[in-house]
Formats: structure tokens, C-alpha cells, sequence
């Protein structure tokens, strides 16, 4: 809903290509959402506006909460829009979320990103795949906080080692549905996608890889600053993926030789959970927010 150009009166990004919009230029504003862009990009604009926070840009660093819509799903623009762009082009790409990044490009597009706030510019731009793979983690790590909270942390840790499968499941279940609702909306929302990577055969990224991958990543540890000690307690173990997620050939629990961080162990054993379940966080709006 553009209202007729206007004047730029002091540099600033188009919502749409990330470009500078030049001192003196002509620029369009959407009513609403209060998007800048140029005229040039009005047709590449979204046809849906995208709620703006009320300050121009997302705070550097803070809890996931800080960076979420205030209407549900609760799961912030920037994890949409680059598992979006992920599973629009990535999911032929190999090792996606293994092969890093260009580490200057991951970082100026997360601070772009950042910078942008609620009208992010499109992805679209980034030739590597594994940049956008890179700033997505990148934002998950820069929290104060992981998705799996400093205060449940020892609970996902409990859930995730007993031993019985049907008992580990329920007692996730019941972990997952404690967690603030930005959190657990946007780890449902996340585990939909690294199934979906978990399955496309070209990825190569199986459970196991992807649990190895985020594991530090969303569970982290039990503290932000922790202690010699804690670190410890998060020490390799045997892996405990069941036999439908396993990385051998064995029925049960897998059988293989490597090692796994418990923060590994809660994500494998969180991708296990049928995606029923997730789907019940992000509900009927998953099909808006992504691809399926």
C-alpha cells in the first residue's frame, strides 16, 4: 500500500535490494508497514506487508524474544526468510549448514539484516547459499540466550538420555511446551526445515550431521558464562539415535563407534519427534511462512 514517491532526505536501505537509497533520490513507503524501497524495486516488493518493529533496527545482540513478531507464529523474519531462500535453493546444494560460508560475507549480511529490522532485503542476491546458511547460524549463536533455555537446559538433557524411546518422547514433549513461546515456535519451526534437509538426498546431511551441527548451536550449555566443570558435563558419549534416524544399519539404538555432545544427542533426539507435533506450534501458518 505505496504512498506516491517521495524525497529522501537521509540515506537509507532499500527494504528490498539492501542498496542505499542516495540524498535526493525519489523512494517509495508503504502506509503500513512503513517499507523504503526504490521505485525500481517496487515490483520485486512482497506482496504481503511484514509488521515493522517499533524501533528502525533489530538490537545487536539480545534474547530471541527481542527479534520476534508479536503476532503468532512467533518466529523472527530473519530465520524465515533464510530457511526460506535455503529451501527454495539450497536443498540440492551438499552439506548444507556443514560447508561454511565466506565468514566477511555472513557477517555483512547479518549486520544488514540486523540493521534492516522488520523489512529485510531479499536474499535473493547472495550467490552462495552457504552464506545464508552461515548468517542463520550465526544469528542462532549471536542469542544471549539458546533456543533451549538456560533454566531448561538440564531438563532437555534428562529427557533426552532415558533410555526408552516412548518415555524420551513424552518427556520432551512436555520440555519442549515449557519453553517461552518465541522459542519454542521458532525451534518447532526449525526442526520442520532440518527434516526437510535431513531427507533431500543430494544435501547429504543426515540426522546425525545436522544434530552435530546445531547441537552447540540451540542447546549450548546450562549458563552463559559456564564453568570449566559444565563444559565437562557435556562431554562425548555414545550416540543414542534410534534406529529410524540411525547413521549405521542397526535396529535400535545406533551401534557406531562416534561420539556425540549431548547438546547433539537433544537435537537428534528432537528431530525424532514426529513432525505432527511441530506442526502444532506453527500450525496452519508454516504454509506461510516456508515452502513445504
Amino acid at each position: 500500500d505505496p504512498v506516491p514517491p517521495l524525497q529522501v532526505i537521509r540515506p537509507e536501505p532499500c527494504g528490498v535490494c539492501g542498496s542505499r537509497i542516495r540524498f535526493g533520490k525519489t523512494a517509495i513507503k508503504c502506509c503500513q508497514c512503513q517499507l523504503l524501497l526504490h521505485t525500481k524495486c517496487r515490483e520485486q516488493c512482497p506482496s504481503l506487508c511484514v509488521p515493522r518493529p517499533h524501533h528502525h533496527a533489530w538490537p545487536r545482540e539480545g534474547v530471541l524474544a527481542d527479534f520476534a513478531p508479536s503476532t503468532p507464529p512467533l518466529v523472527p523474519m530473519l530465520v524465515v526468510q533464510c530457511v526460506t531462500e535455503v529451501e527454495t535453493r539450497g536443498l540440492t546444494e551438499t552439506g548444507l549448514y556443514r560447508v561454511p560460508g565466506a565468514e566477511q560475507l555472513v557477517r555483512e549480511w547479518k549486520r544488514k539484516l540486523l540493521r534492516a529490522g522488520g523489512a529485510l532485503p531479499a536474499l535473493s542476491s547472495v550467490t552462495d547459499i552457504h552464506v545464508v546458511c552461515g548468517v542463520l547460524k550465526d544469528f542462532l549463536r549471536g542469542l544471549k540466550e539458546p533456543l533451549v533455555t538456560f533454566s531448561l537446559h538440564s531438563a532437555f538433557l534428562r529427557a533426552a538420555d532415558i533410555p526408552d524411546d516412548a518415555a524420551s518422547d513424552m518427556a520432551l514433549c512436555q520440555v519442549v511446551s515449557k519453553l517461552p513461546p518465541a522459542n519454542r515456535d521458532t525451534l518447532a519451526f526449525l526442526m520442520l526445515h532440518l527434516l526437510r534437509v535431513s531427507q533431500s538426498p543430494d544435501c547429504k546431511m543426515d540426522v546425525l550431521n545436522l544434530s552435530r551441527v546445531f547441537g552447540p548451536t540451540l542447546v549450548g550449555h546450562s549458563s552463559a558464562n559456564p564453568t570449566p566443570l559444565a563444559i565437562m558435563e557435556d562431554t562425548p558419549r555414545q550416540c543414542k539415535v534410534r534406529g529410524s534416524l540411525r547413521c549405521g544399519v542397526y535396529s535400535g539404538h545406533c551401534q557406531c563407534p562416534h561420539p556425540t555432545l549431548l547438546s547433539a544427542q537433544v537435537v537428534a533426539r528432537l528431530l525424532s519427534l514426529p513432525p505432527s507435533f511441530w506442526r502444532g506450534f506453527v500450525g496452519t501458518e508454516q504454509e506461510n511462512l516456508v515452502p513445504m
